[in-house]
């Protein structure tokens, strides 16, 4: 049976959550409170049913992670005119991303603004040495590429296929 990237890409973050469930499960059913000399009652599942259940599931996360990150080394997408492995891509949108932010805290900045406390008698001010405006547009421009690439990058991890069998979980 196969998956698509995109769905595998869910699938371990399903596989992640399950992991933490399952462990916090192991954790409630491998202690009881009982009265001293009492039997303890019987529990719907053992530590160990819960403990293979874990380890199944790590274990398909361990096979899906390895088609994830094959898949994203050796398919690629095409941006700006380059043909970028996806996992190179993924990278990339999340630098344009960042690149976006760091442009739009600049372009909030005043190009000029009185500076307090720093002398009695002289009135300092705090100049820009750039223009906020061109880097509004700065930062319109890299979130407009984020964008595009991200989407490049979603529309094909639909038309890629990972060897996965994921019915258990989906």
């Amino acid at each position: 049976m196969t998956i698509t990237l995109a769905e595998g890409v869910k699938l371990k973050s399903i596989l992640s959550k399950q992991i933490r469930e399952l462990e916090s499960e192991a954790h409630r059913v491998a202690f009881v409170t009982v009265e001293k000399g009492t039997v303890p009652p019987p529990v719907s599942r053992s530590l160990e049913d819960v403990e293979k259940e874990i380890e199944q599931a790590r274990m398909d996360q361990r096979k899906l992670d390895l088609l994830i990150y094959i898949a994203n080394s050796t398919h690629t997408v095409d941006f700006e005119g380059q043909e970028l492995p996806l996992v190179e891509a993924i990278e990339l949108a999340i630098q344009l991303r960042a690149k976006a932010n760091f442009y739009k805290e600049l372009s909030l900045a005043n190009k000029e603004e009185i500076q307090y406390g720093y002398s009695e008698s002289t009135t300092v001010y705090r100049v820009a040495l750039f223009d906020p405006e061109a880097y509004r547009q700065k930062a319109q421009q890299a979130e407009k590429s984020a964008h595009q690439l991200s989407n490049r990058i979603n529309t094909k991890n639909y038309t890629i296929t990972l060897d996965f069998n994921g019915s258990e979980y989906f």
